[in-house]
């Protein structure tokens, strides 16, 4: 089985039974991110870019299966309880990988499609954070998928 292959089996597993705001299985914005990046690399890391912040799976096994390339862009793209969005972005930036994933992730995000079904508080404030996202990785020029 290729690389891909096995990220996304990593993350189905590890997502399964999650949901995204709309009520949809969680592994299709894992999917929609993967596809909006280009290289093996950062499709691997945009497959596996929340198995650490929103699941139970420690970097360690990311580390053991995929190396420590994916395994480092993963760590850069989980977001950590006791920093601030400043630090978080500033980390995220820092690596190309998990760079071009945040990119991806916000465009999925932020789609037009996705946001219409949330109610208007809630999608105004998350138009809000994702243009300030947007503005710190140099995403602004992205179109959604």
């Amino acid at each position: 089985m290729s690389r891909i292959g096995e990220a996304f089996e990593f993350a189905f597993r590890a997502h399964c039974g999650q949901t995204d705001r709309a009520g949809l299985a969680y592994i299709g914005h894992v999917a929609r991110v993967a596809e909006g990046v280009e290289t093996e690399d950062e499709i691997v890391v945009a497959l596996l870019h929340d198995v650490v912040e929103d699941t139970q799976t420690p970097l360690s096994r990311i580390q053991d299966s995929f190396g420590t390339t994916i395994a480092d862009a993963v760590d850069a793209i989980s977001r950590r309880r006791e920093e601030s969005e400043a630090e978080y972005l500033e980390r995220v930036v820092s690596n190309p990988l998990a760079l071009a994933v945040k990119r991806a992730d916000v465009a999925d995000n932020d789609h037009p499609s996705r946001m219409s079904v949330l109610d208007p508080e809630t999608r105004r404030n998350l138009e809000k954070k994702y243009a300030q996202i947007r503005t710190a990785v140099g995403s602004a020029e992205l179109q959604p998928n």
